[in-house]
């Protein structure tokens, strides 16, 4: 293989395994995430505990029936079961019964019951929503991390060309005499500054690379490639949002909200369950019994075959049992008291939801007319801070003024274009997140 092959290949490998690289979208890393979080996976779990609590409390109004059997061997003195006199032979005998209860009335309480852990089961449905909701805005704020600390860099290596054209600048002057050898060493010491604030940038760069790779639980890589980069920069909306007509709409969807009025439904059904327990309860019984003993023989003194004294033996009964309840130490009452309270706390519970919802959404409201307020300044900002930079730029080409003031003038102007990137990046999770509670579909969850 000649030279000229071997780099024309090494160049197609480089190439291929760049084009290989995933490139993520923000929908993607939603999606990998949830599919990959763990704690999702664990209220998925939750939730599937409430599905099968809420199967058995309707399979709960099937009728119980019951088997037995028993093989027993008596030694020593000891009861005939079939003369009833008392004996000193060993003997075995066997009992089998078979027996059913059907409750026919508890007061509600199966009903209630089945009720309730409904409710509880679509409460759990709505917490996996939320951890998902969770999650997603976890991944949203890690990926524009990622997406600012990358404006970061490209703004700090213009920075840095900026800072290298001076230095080759001043050092052709000084080579010719032009300039002083101390002005070099100030371009050097602003140059030398600019390499170190790409690196620290780079740093920031890769450990919001790292937060957004833990979230999505994307172990097996060490990188991740975003889609290119987004414009921070939007038109500024002048439509007025108001915070009432946003919670109207959030409050009808927000998982937490959904999920806490669930368990209030829930525990009222609770409490209609426990209070059927002060009432009286009526139960249909059934049942089906034979036994078969060692002792018991015939008139010739043979002991009688097991399937004839199985056939023999059987005996069978049906009834009701009616019980009333009368005094158990007031903990009948006790329990409902204590589940009053509960269905009082579950209420309670909910109205902190509530508040904490029309909180926070207040906050995004107003937060938002900041950050837009702030956005249109800083763009001002920036482009004035960049017509300064370019004025100092030429007055320092033509000696009027030193390093020092030249490099103060491109560190306001860097400063200013990282406040309009923070601004502007801010302003757009800012209005996604007030896209989300206004019923907007945002994140592709499912």
């Amino acid at each position: 293989m000649t030279f000229k092959t071997y780099i024309t290949a090494l160049i197609f490998l480089i190439s291929f395994a760049g084009l290989s690289q995933k490139v993520w979208t923000l929908d993607e890393c939603v999606a990998y995430a949830i599919e990959h979080n763990l704690q999702v996976k664990n209220t998925s779990y939750t939730k599937d505990s409430g599905k099968e609590t809420y199967r058995q409390s309707i399979r709960n109004l099937l009728p119980r029936i019951n088997g037995s059997t028993s093989y027993t061997v008596q030694f020593g003195r000891s009861e005939d079961p079939n003369t009833n006199d008392f004996v000193n032979t060993e003997f075995f005998r066997n009992n089998y019964s078979l027996g059913t209860n059907l409750e026919v009335f508890q007061g509600f309480q199966k009903l209630n019951s089945i009720k309730a852990s409904k409710f509880i089961y679509k409460a759990t449905q709505e917490d996996v929503l939320q951890e998902k909701f969770l999650l997603a805005f976890r991944v949203m704020s890690a990926y524009y991390d990622i997406k600012f600390y990358e404006g970061l860099v490209t703004n700090s290596l213009e920075q840095q060309e900026i800072s290298q054209s001076n230095y080759d600048l001043v050092e052709r002057q000084v080579d010719l005499g032009m300039m002083a050898g101390a002005d070099l060493y100030e371009a050097e010491s602003n140059l030398l500054g600019d390499k170190l604030l790409v690196t620290q940038n780079k740093n920031l760069l890769a450990i919001a690379k790292l937060t957004l790779l833990q979230e999505m639980n994307l172990n097996e890589e060490n990188d991740i490639t975003l889609q290119p980069s987004l414009d921070a920069a939007e038109e500024i909306s002048n439509q007025e949002i108001e915070v009432d007509s946003l919670y109207n709409v959030a409050r009808g969807f927000v998982p937490i909200v959904k999920s806490q009025e669930f368990r209030v439904n829930a525990a009222k059904k609770q409490l209609h369950s426990i209070r059927g327990g002060l009432y009286p309860s009526l139960s249909l019984i059934a049942g089906i019994g034979t036994s078969y003993f060692e002792t018991n023989v015939d008139d010739n003194g043979n002991i009688i075959p097991f399937r004839t004294q199985l056939k023999d033996n059987t005996s069978k009964f049906v009834g009701a049992e009616l019980s009333i309840p009368i005094s158990n130490g007031w903990s009948n009452r006790s329990r409902v008291k204590q589940q009053k309270i509960a269905y009082l706390q579950a209420k309670n519970n909910l109205e902190i939801q509530e508040q904490e919802l029309f909180q926070l959404l207040q906050q995004l409201v107003q937060t938002n007319r900041a950050l837009e307020d702030e956005f249109e300044q800083s763009k001002q900002k920036v482009q004035a801070q960049e017509l300064a930079f370019a004025i100092a730029q030429k007055r320092y080409e033509k000696g009027l003024i030193n390093a020092l003031d030249l490099f103060q003038a491109k560190n306001l102007f860097g400063v200013a274009q990282n406040e309009n990137l923070q601004v502007g990046l801010r302003l757009k999770v800012n209005k996604s997140t007030i896209d989300f509670y206004n019923g907007l579909p945002i994140f592709n969850i499912n």
